[in-house]
């Protein structure tokens, strides 16, 4: 399956805000979408809650992998936005 691995931009991580928004996103999609720290397990991006366990902090680089190309570089780039400066 395609993936990418990209930098957290949001200012305090993936927490409840960011992590919503992306869920949201992986959600809409229609395949399955994951999300992994280096070294850690793959979780279901279509769940806030699961992408909150990640502990993600500004800067740490996250794997997205999905079905579809498309859709990885559209949660990468979520991945890689400040969501809470908008």
């Amino acid at each position: 399956m395609p993936s990418t691995t990209v930098a957290v931009g949001s200012a305090v991580g993936l927490h409840a805000r960011p992590a919503t928004i992306i869920a949201e996103a992986a959600a809409d999609a229609g395949c399955l979408i994951t999300l992994a720290v280096e070294g850690g397990e793959p979780v279901d991006a279509g769940s806030a809650l699961m992408i909150m366990t990640l502990g993600a902090e500004k800067g740490t680089n996250v794997v997205v992998t999905a079905e579809d190309p498309a859709t990885v570089d559209a949660i990468a780039k979520l991945v890689a936005t400040d969501l809470d400066a908008e």
